[in-house]
């Protein structure tokens, strides 16, 4: 019995997924239309320096603005999408969008608030310090969230408890 040889072709590897990781504030601020780079410390610099201080503040400020223009965005949506439909679907579904751009704004809104805070705190040289314990918060944490009032061990700490008397 004959059989046919088969040339075996190269399999090609799977290619990597690759996850995208959420920018931090400070990168993603404006929808690109001004980028500020991460702090990145310069050698023996003493925490929260006074170009430490001001890189925070523009990156709060220009956060604010942005949530500011997204705010009045909604509000112009909200005046403009304003129309009476006959069909009830059509106006619950409206509702329901309405209602989602409502509570995102008050999420907003409680950000502008706590920004303001933050802002507050580096006047009063109160900004990068652990509401705790008293400690750093670290450069790379208030990069990723620039109003962050915990260090990453006492923020772990009260979620824990939190999750604990959650259930």
């Amino acid at each position: 019995m004959a059989t046919a040889k088969t040339k075996k072709k190269p399999v090609k590897k799977a290619s990597k997924k690759v996850s995208k990781l959420k920018a931090s504030p400070s990168s993603r601020i404006a929808n690109n239309k001004s980028k500020i780079a991460p702090y990145k410390p310069k050698k023996n610099e003493k925490y929260m320096s006074v170009a430490m201080k001001k890189h925070f503040i523009a990156v709060l400020l220009l956060w604010k603005e942005h949530l500011k223009e997204e705010m009045k965005k909604t509000f112009d949506h909200l005046k403009t999408k304003g129309e009476t439909y006959a069909d009830p679907v059509d106006r619950a579904s409206q509702e329901e969008e309405f209602a989602f751009e409502l509570r995102t704004r008050d999420r907003e809104r409680k950000l502008t608030h706590k920004i303001a805070i933050s802002i507050e705190k580096i006047k009063q040289d109160d900004y990068g310090w652990c509401d705790s314990c008293g400690d750093e918060i670290g450069i790379k944490r208030l990069e990723a969230r620039p109003t962050a009032t915990h260090c990453i061990h006492c923020k772990t700490l009260d979620e824990i408890k939190e999750k604990q008397l959650s259930g």
